[in-house]
């Protein structure tokens, strides 16, 4: 067994550094649950629903977010090429937690704020 110091120090092993590496940027968790609620979409319909995100970082979340195995991609063989992500079911176990979270958020936003609004004085 690992000394807990060893334990967190390399990404690698470190299951909550690992995965949670993954969600750091603001678009993964959206994309979740995005895709949680419209079950498949396009990659032209994500940027429609995300309108402040550029094409290069949603590829890039997208890629990142399927590499892991929480999204499957399906490409059509037409012209243009036709590409559609939705959840795996990695992906979709992942949503409860999402929604906890938010919850979370949701309730304790005004004690942030006045913390924040506070160490800003």
């Amino acid at each position: 067994m690992l000394k807990s110091e060893e334990k967190y120090s390399l990404i690698e092993i470190c299951p909550i550094r690992n995965v949670v590496a993954r969600f750091g940027n603001k678009w993964s968790l959206l994309l979740i649950l995005i895709l949680s609620e419209q079950e498949v979409l396009r990659f032209n319909e994500l940027c429609r629903l995300i309108p402040d995100i550029s094409s290069r970082v949603l590829s890039a979340t997208l890629k990142n977010l399927e590499a892991d195995g929480f999204l499957a991609r399906r490409v059509y063989p037409e012209v243009p090429p036709k590409v559609e992500y939705r959840l795996t079911p990695l992906g979709q176990s992942l949503v409860p937690l999402i929604a906890q979270l938010t919850a979370w958020a949701q309730a304790n936003m005004p004690a942030i704020l006045r913390h924040r609004r506070a160490s800003a004085s």
